[in-house]
């Protein structure tokens, strides 16, 4: 199938905002057209007739808008991340009276619930008001099921024995998670579960949807979607909704440029407000 050109993303783009509140115009121009590429040839049609169905059929708009707002996520992704929360930051926080937490595009929400197995052993989880939110309305049902499949398992288990390989406490993968081979699931239990607020979003909005201030904020392999001005505005929007202080979790192949940076401390993936 041929490349697509930027006339027919920008008529794309153009036709998604048209006809919805979506706007992907600040999107990076190479992953997005990557996207729109792929949909083109699931759906054995050109971007005109892309374009043409999501004009008349407002599901497959929406089904469209899901199929590229999908991102991957693993429990303990990037163990390196999760040591420094786990040894640096959060105890931080242990004389806190309560602790707000907003996870940002939380996709599936397997960081929302590594994370919420790390408050539990700082003494943290009573206290945490936990947020998550995400502009695609099937990975947040995923995410509020808690239900992952059983194939990931080994990868789910190395990134959790890697994160707690030199802790002092003895962490168990299956005091959070019920694991069935047979029936190909991995479940999360229901005290985890019950703690999150999830709420749909558009972090291309520039609002804050919980409209608190947070101690962490988490919007990790979101951001390098972006266009370089898109990322900065978002950025601006996580320093203002930061309490002093306050922590911001990005990914690894992520990073804060320009004058906002001066706002933060920088360790490794994570970014101390001052």
């Amino acid at each position: 199938m041929k490349e697509l050109s930027p006339e027919e993303i920008r008529l794309f783009i153009d036709a998604v905002s048209a006809n919805s509140d979506y706007d992907f115009s600040d999107y990076s121009v190479k992953s997005f057209t990557r996207r729109v590429q792929k949909l083109s040839a699931d759906y054995r049609t050109d971007v005109s007739g892309l374009i043409k169905r999501l004009s008349e059929d407002s599901d497959f708009l929406e089904t469209l808008v899901k199929d590229i707002t999908v991102n991957t996520t693993e429990v303990f992704r990037d163990p390196a991340v999760w040591r420094i929360l786990d040894r640096e930051i959060l105890p931080a926080y242990k004389d806190s009276f309560r602790i707000n937490i907003w996870h940002a595009g939380v996709s599936t929400g397997q960081e929302v619930y590594t994370l919420l197995i790390l408050l539990k052993h700082h003494g943290l989880f009573d206290r945490a008001r936990v947020y998550a939110s995400d502009l695609n309305s099937d990975v947040l049902e995923v995410a509020k099921s808690g239900k992952y499949k059983y194939r990931e398992i080994d990868d789910y288990i190395k990134n959790f024995n890697e994160t707690f390989k030199d802790s002092d406490i003895l962490y168990k993968f299956d005091d959070y998670f019920k694991v069935s081979r047979g029936r190909n699931l991995i479940k999360v239990k229901s005290f985890l579960l019950d703690k999150v607020e999830y709420k749909k979003h558009d972090l291309t909005s520039l609002t804050n949807p919980f409209a608190v201030k947070y101690d962490l904020i988490f919007c990790r392999n979101v951001l390098i979607y972006f266009n370089h001005d898109l990322q900065n505005r978002v950025i601006k929007l996580f320093e203002s909704s930061l309490f002093r202080g306050g922590a911001l979790v990005i990914g690894k192949h992520e990073g804060i440029l320009g004058s906002i940076a001066d706002k933060f401390e920088k360790r490794g993936t994570i970014f101390i407000k001052k």
